[in-house]
């Protein structure tokens, strides 16, 4: 590529700053930290900044982040950033303000609505010192979630494969929610034909993931995949724990940190990828502790991270079968026939999506219906439209999210509003946001297509009217449904399958499973002494993020209980009685 087109394609940093010394000073840090790899331009009004963007949109420049003082000009902030949002909706948009502006109403009354609206993700300090430390942390934080969700970036992997092919978007799923940056290729375009001759794959038309160094790996399972990236997917030497969690969601990733922190030798099981359900969600804005929201699967490799580096043993695409006493300890057998040993179990395993159970759309799964989220095919959907069907946060979160790029986005909610399930501020944003049309008491009923999801038909709840609709992509985001198939006839569970715990279990509330120690169990504590259960595996757990990683941190508190307990106890006494 030539040097002037590489300048042309430099995302753009867009400043409106009608204050001229303000303006100066915040394109000085921009150009001093980010200058040389991307265009920092400066607009004195709102109406110059519409031009610039427009301009930018009409050559297929990228924009990164435009940031807007409250008053720009002639016309507000917040309007500008809500126009913004149209022209470039990947764009991250932040309210430029003084220090000590959250002590005027109007600022402050500006950023909460503006949010709420989904106008604009944050509000940005103008710099004060030079350099201003915190002013570049802040507009690099904008700039990696930016280039996280809107470009590939430097790949570690290219995925090689058909668009539209089920196994090519299980790959980039999968890539997506471990946070491997990859850059795909359709296996049909030159360059892709050009990438497949390179690694010596020309005459294959299976997917082809190939490595940073080079090498191809053919069609590979989710085992070979996470194997690639370096990631344990089987047991070696060691298989004696202190603890083993199943599942590595946020509820199994919160007691992993805190277990190995505090001495614990942990082993964490997951089936799939790392996060769980959460993993999978474009934006979580109520986590605490990230103003701006964060995505499930960044939140999820954030904690896999710590939980790696203070010494918990991880092992992923792995499934656990079966979990029974042996001696003092516990067997927890792995689909691979191998097996690990602990003394105590937390159980974290999470649940997945309901079918929809309609025959013409879950044969087209992985071909424009996805159950979840599925953000790493939003970028595929460009222009066109899409449906997703639910009312629970993960359904409001993915609307927002695909509204981006989407032409239009229909939610099919079967309710009668969005406040029973979905939080006020996706309310608000799903409100502000011009192409998300919801559709109250209302199903999905039918959907079919050639090869791919072509048409969905929405029948209204009170009326029984039926309306046939284009759609490229249905995302299915409607109830769950425990992983506790496996644990059937071993520790107690409620007719839905949850995992009871606590005063659940200890009046005998399951026969086939009774409490079987004269003290109470813990209030995590399953009808196995010594088995926990946290997140939303647990029967009435709360369905929230927050809520399940608060409870994956304060099980490990109960697991010390226990094991400090049975130390106490005699070894006669202990092998008098096992667990059942």
């Amino acid at each position: 590529m030539e040097s002037a087109d590489l300048e042309l394609k430099r995302p753009a940093l867009v400043v409106v700053e009608p204050d001229a010394e303000s303006r100066s000073r915040v394109e000085a840090e921009l150009s001093m930290r980010f200058g040389s790899d991307h265009r920092i331009v400066c607009a004195r009004s709102g109406a110059g900044a519409l031009e610039v963007l427009e301009s930018l949109r009409a050559a297929d420049v990228p924009v990164a982040l435009v940031l807007a003082a409250h008053a720009a000009g002639d016309m507000g902030g917040e309007e500008l950033l809500g126009r913004a949002r149209r022209l470039h909706p990947s764009a991250r948009r932040a309210l430029l303000i003084e220090w000590g502006a959250w002590g005027d109403p109007a600022v402050r009354e500006t950023i909460e609505r503006g949010m709420a609206r989904g106008h604009l993700d944050y509000y940005v300090l103008r710099p004060l010192a030079w350099p201003d430390a915190l002013f570049h942390r802040t507009i690099a934080e904008f700039v990696h979630e930016w280039a996280r969700s809107s470009t590939p970036g430097p790949a570690a992997v290219t995925v090689v494969a058909e668009r539209w092919a089920p196994r090519s978007q299980e790959l980039r799923s999968l890539l997506t929610r471990t946070g491997v940056p990859y850059a795909f290729v359709p296996s049909d375009s030159d360059e892709g034909r050009r990438e497949l001759a390179r690694v010596g794959q020309a005459a294959t038309e299976d997917p082809v993931v190939i490595r940073w160094d080079g090498r191809p790996i053919v069609d590979p399972t989710d085992e070979e995949l996470a194997a690639a990236w370096g990631v344990q997917t089987q047991l070696h030497e060691e298989s004696d724990f202190d603890l083993v969690v199943v599942g590595a969601g946020p509820a199994g990733l919160a007691a992993a940190v805190y277990a190995s922190s505090e001495g614990l030798r942990t082993l964490v099981v997951e089936r799939e990828a790392i996060g769980g359900q959460a993993g999978s969600t474009s934006l979580i804005r109520n986590y605490l502790g990230f103003p701006r929201g964060v995505s499930g699967s960044e939140l999820a490799q954030r904690a896999y991270q710590q939980a790696w580096v203070l010494g918990a043993r991880m092992l992923l695409m792995s499934e656990v079968t079966g979990l029974e006493p042996a001696g003092e300890r516990y067997r927890i057998a792995l689909a691979d026939g191998s097996a690990a040993s602990a003394p105590a179990v937390v159980l974290a395993t999470g649940v997945s999506y309901r079918l929809i159970g309609i025959p013409e759309i879950d044969e087209l799964v992985g071909r424009g219906v996805f159950y979840g989220a599925a953000v790493s095919e939003a970028r595929a959907l460009a222009g066109r439209r899409v449906c997703v069907v639910g009312g629970g946060n993960s359904a409001g979160q993915a609307a927002v999210h695909l509204a981006r790029s989407a032409c239009t986005v229909t939610l099919a909610v079967r309710g009668p509003s969005l406040d029973a399930g979905m939080s006020r501020y996706l309310h608000h944003e799903i409100e502000a946001a011009e192409n998300i049309d919801v559709r109250l008491n209302t199903d999905v009923v039918a959907g079919g297509g050639s090869g791919w999801l072509e048409r969905v038909t929405l029948r209204d709840g009170i009326s029984g009217a039926s309306e046939e609709t284009d759609a490229a992509a249905l995302f299915i985001l409607i109830g769950a449904r425990p992983h506790t198939d496996w644990l059937a006839g071993t520790v107690a569970r409620d007719p839905g399958g949850y995992v009871l715990t606590g005063f659940q279990v200890s009046g005998g509330a399951d026969e086939a499973a009774p409490w079987p120690l004269d003290r109470a169990p813990h209030p995590f504590e399953s009808s196995l002494p010594g088995v926990f259960a946290v997140g939303d595996v647990r029967s009435g757990a709360v369905k929230r993020v927050a809520s399940a990683a608060g409870q994956g941190s304060v099980v490990i508190s109960q697991v010390h209980e226990y094991l400090a307990a049975r130390a106490r106890e005699p070894h006669a006494a202990r092998s008098a009685a096992p667990p059942p």
